[in-house]
């Protein structure tokens, strides 16, 4: 009886031991899926993409007619969607990029202002096509801060365009953003790389701007590796791209999303030819893609729609969400979320490890590697301080939200970042 008794007591030691360790080492949640899932060719596009290999033209232009070529289509098909005139398919939304400035009429060493917050491509484009990047202060909303454009517009009267990027798809007020720009003469331009699918009012986004552009890189709304398009309204801008990205002599008469021949007179031996084109094999699996954007949309924007409710119920003394401007219409395929300054910077460095250790790398804008960082971009360095632009990074992270994944993986998600920002300031009580 009496060893009964003391393997009974033993067995209440233990399990109270058992719970004290749960209570300061709680079970955590652990995602097993890969972030960088992309989404996947649809099956008409593998097979529209072995044809063409089976039959060898690939090149865009060995075809008999524009009705025959797989990119032409696929122009015509992005050209509807976005609601421009004109569309001309190429290599990376970068050359997309780069081309629009040098059609727009850039000039080596014009000024052109551009967000401060983008992607190290911007800068990169703005340096190819022989401009200079002056930086306008993104806010906490992730979008260009339109009272430091207006400043920056006085304080560069040379500026001649304004190059704004939809950073993961969110998007400034278009409308003050224009009028500041048509008060000082100043061409706008669209980065759409981020907002295929993302509107502004009524029509898809692009259409504020003279001229956008988007991409089809992996991690895109549509998928081909790379890939890009330069959409606009205007003819001149058009023909001009087709012949920068290589419709030498007669072969802009293989598009159908271009303008008539007048528009081409003397352009094949005036400008260079910079051979940009799209092959047939991304255009191929890119036209698939398209049917499917409006239902993919509203996947995305569900599931971004519970992580962030879940997120700021939970943590909303600790973390803020970007807000939407009104007016758009979004595609939230990725989830951004900016950190309480009361966070120091080791616990936001805690917050990314013990995120990264529970199998869900998220981003920080503000990392001293990372390319969407401004102080990276020694190619294209800031003249001046841009301490709005600063201090957002130093909180912004980042994290994609995979089409592939299901339902439950993005109940995991919301617990790994929440355990994650626990464990990151456990030490200070007065912020749990």
């Amino acid at each position: 009886m009496i060893s009964f008794t003391k393997l009974a007591v033993a067995a209440a030691l233990a399990a109270t031991s058992s719970v004290d360790a749960l209570l300061v080492n709680p079970i955590r949640t652990t995602i097993a899926r890969d972030i960088k899932t992309p989404d996947p060719v649809p099956q008409a596009g593998i097979d529209e993409a072995v044809r063409l290999m089976s039959t060898g033209r690939m090149y865009r232009y060995n075809v008999k007619d524009a009705a025959e070529s797989v990119v032409s289509k696929c122009e015509v098909e992005i050209a509807a969607y976005t609601g421009h005139k004109y569309c001309v398919a190429l290599n990376s939304c970068g050359s997309a990029i780069m081309l629009m400035m040098k059609c727009a009429g850039l000039q080596p060493g014009d000024e052109v202002l551009s967000n401060a917050f983008t992607f190290g491509a911007v800068p990169s484009a703005i340096e190819h096509a022989g401009g200079k990047a002056v930086y306008v202060e993104s806010n906490y909303d992730h979008v260009m801060d339109v009272d430091d454009l207006e400043k920056k517009l006085v304080e560069y009267p040379n500026c001649k365009f304004c190059l704004i990027s939809h950073m993961r798809g969110k998007v400034a007020d278009m409308d003050a953003v224009k009028d500041a720009c048509d008060r000082h003469d100043v061409t706008l331009l669209e980065d759409c790389a981020h907002s295929l699918g993302v509107r502004w009012h009524d029509k898809h986004t692009g259409h504020v701007g003279k001229v956008m552009a988007i991409s089809s890189q992996s991690y895109k709304m549509i998928n081909s590796g790379e890939g890009g398009f330069l959409l606009t309204d205007d003819a001149d801008i058009a023909a001009k791209c087709a012949v920068y990205a290589g419709a030498y002599e007669g072969l802009a008469g293989k598009h159908l999303t271009v303008p008539g021949p007048e528009a081409f007179a003397g352009l094949p031996v005036s400008i260079p030819n910079y051979s940009l084109r799209m092959s047939g094999l991304a255009a191929a699996v890119i036209r698939p893609q398209i049917l499917t954007l409006d239902e993919r949309r509203e996947k995305y924007n569900r599931r971004y729609a519970f992580v962030t409710e879940k997120l700021v119920e939970r943590k909303g003394h600790l973390l803020s969400i970007p807000v939407n401007t009104p007016g758009m219409t979004p595609v939230h395929d990725s989830l951004q979320m900016n950190l309480s300054h009361d966070i120091s910077d080791d616990q936001v460095q805690k917050f990314l490890d013990e995120c990264a250790t529970h199998g869900l790398p998220v981003e920080l804008f503000g990392h001293k590697s990372n390319a969407r960082n401004f102080i990276n971009w020694g190619f294209a360095p800031t003249e001046e301080p841009l301490p709005l632009t600063a201090k957002m990074l130093s909180r912004a992270c980042d994290v994609r939200l995979p089409l592939m994944w299901d339902d439950a993986d993005f109940a995991d998600m919301v617990d790994v970042l929440c355990e994650s920002l626990d464990a990151a300031v456990a030490e200070d009580s007065n912020m749990q």
